[in-house]
């Protein structure tokens, strides 16, 4: 099987938005509820929200696997070194296959100068907190964040570091 990571452009907007859709059901209903799903993918997922995220900086790639989408990550920074990642999703039926950290490894790869990385995931989300363990983040904090409408993401921030020296 082929992994490949690509730059998204603007014609990828439809395809990040549809598999998010698909994958936000499927993964957060049962954490955090239909309503909060449906309020968060129209708030970050719309086309004119993921323009807009791409227009603040943030840089969206596809995972392709044999040359088929089967997830997106984004990322951002403010410097050459220290990352965010805002989103990494694959569809359900690709985890637990080894693709997480083989797209992760490729995602590092374009950034060889990058000391750390941080990104928030839901306190709840028990398989992708182990899975960012295993790709050797810690936990950073416990911090909650209004999102409006009255939700909450209740999350741990979380922090890799590079083993390169610092």
């Amino acid at each position: 099987m082929e992994t490949a990571i690509r730059l998204a452009n603007s014609s990828d907007v439809d395809c990040i938005a549809s598999l998010a859709e698909k994958i936000w059901r499927a993964h957060y209903t049962p954490i955090i509820g239909s309503k909060q799903v449906d309020y968060m993918l129209n708030k970050m997922y719309s086309k004119d929200s993921l323009i807009q995220q791409h227009e603040e900086g943030q840089v969206f790639y596809l995972a392709c696997l044999n040359g088929q989408e089967i997830g997106f990550v984004s990322v951002s920074s403010t410097n050459t070194k220290d990352f965010f990642i805002h989103k990494f999703y694959l569809e359900i039926e690709q985890q637990r296959r080894g693709y997480g950290k083989k797209y992760f490894a490729k995602l590092i790869a374009l950034y060889p100068e990058l000391t750390t990385i941080r990104l928030q995931v839901n306190r709840l989300n028990y398989k992708t907190i182990n899975f960012y363990f295993r790709l050797g983040f810690v936990i950073e904090e416990a911090k909650d964040f209004d999102i409006g409408a009255g939700f909450l993401m209740e999350d741990f921030v979380m922090l890799y570091q590079s083993s390169k020296k610092q």
